[in-house]
């Protein structure tokens, strides 16, 4: 079946089951939306992020108060991204990023313990089949932080923790931070119950060389600058008033038509308006009926400018598909 004319540089894949051995479709492929290199995924999303004068105004409240970021929106509206922009402009490292589910625990932020390695590895022992570099005496080697814990390890600049969708948790998860919050320590109660000040070196989240290990004395980790909190949520359930209370709370609204061409331009550059505009006009069209996304909007606008989307009758389609309604299911 011969190939449309138009669809020459925009269909890769047929659906004709068999390959075309005079074609190599694949090498067609335009390269990806920035937003999809990955390695570079949060470089992009920091530096193209745009916000307004009330997000500004609400960073910059909770770095001075060292109190938590409460970002609330809409899905898709940049809640986690804010996260990335902070850390990339202050220089602060990469964030700690921490997703939330109906699971997840206070523990599971603060610190790991891997009690089945260490008694595998004590039995070994004991059978004189002991492994290089398993030393069951060096507990350190069972312990890791987690994402809160790393943020809270002493440090002269603050860490970025992104605690991703709060309101996945269950009931009782937020009350459970207030008082690390409030402290800015928590206390490891393995390295605690060995009566000890000795220092017991353990890995930070997502630490995978033993140089990188961090010394915890007497089994407790205290921030000597408390870390950058983004808490997002997309409120799917009111939290409770005494967390509230202690967050300082920034609301992401939809961005305006304006906005939405500043944001545009970061991530593609500056594109022809003819182009932009009637996809923008179609955007805040379905916005307004339904709910939409600010990164459908960016994904219909790679499409037509990048990935060599056909106009006419077939481009309306694959727009369809693009800024279908995700308040419809």
């Amino acid at each position: 079946m011969p190939e449309p004319t138009h669809y020459a540089d925009w269909v890769i894949w047929t659906g004709q089951g068999e390959p075309d051995d005079r074609i190599n479709r694949i090498e067609r492929l335009p390269p990806p939306p920035p937003w999809r290199l990955f390695g570079q995924r949060d470089h992009h999303r920091a530096v193209s992020y745009r916000p307004d004068a009330a997000e500004i105004a609400a960073v910059n409240a909770a770095l001075h108060l060292r109190r938590p970021l409460l970002v609330t929106g809409k899905p898709g509206s940049g809640k986690s991204t804010l996260a990335y922009a902070i850390a990339k402009e202050l220089k602060l490292g990469e964030v700690l990023h921490w997703p939330i589910n109906s699971r997840t625990t206070l523990n599971d932020g603060l610190y790991h313990y891997d009690a089945i390695a260490r008694l595998r590895d004590a039995n070994l022992a004991k059978a004189n089949r002991k492994l290089a570099n398993a030393d069951p005496e060096d507990i350190g080697r069972y312990l890791s932080l987690g994402p809160l814990g790393t943020a809270l390890l002493p440090a002269n600049r603050p860490r970025v923790l992104l605690i991703d969708e709060i309101d996945k948790s269950d009931m009782d998860f937020p009350n459970d931070l207030l008082h690390v919050f409030e402290e800015g320590k928590f206390v490891i109660p393995e390295l605690k119950r060995r009566g000890t000040t000795e220092s017991v070196e353990i890995l930070p989240w997502q630490a995978e060389d033993d140089n990188q290990r961090v010394a915890i004395t007497a089994g407790q980790v205290q921030c000597t600058t408390f870390p950058v909190v983004v808490i997002t949520s997309n409120r799917d359930r009111e939290l409770p008033p005494p967390f509230l209370r202690r967050c300082i709370q920034l609301k992401l609204e939809e961005p305006s038509p304006e906005r939405l061409r500043d944001i545009v331009a970061a991530h593609l550059g500056q594109l022809d308006k003819e182009v932009v505009t009637p996809i923008l006009e179609q955007f805040i069209e379905g916005r307004e009926q339904g709910t939409l996304a600010t990164d459908q909007l960016l994904n219909a606008m790679y499409l037509v400018t990048k990935g060599r989307l056909p106009p006419g009758e077939e481009r309306e389609q694959w727009l369809k598909l693009v800024f279908e309604d995700l308040g419809s299911g």
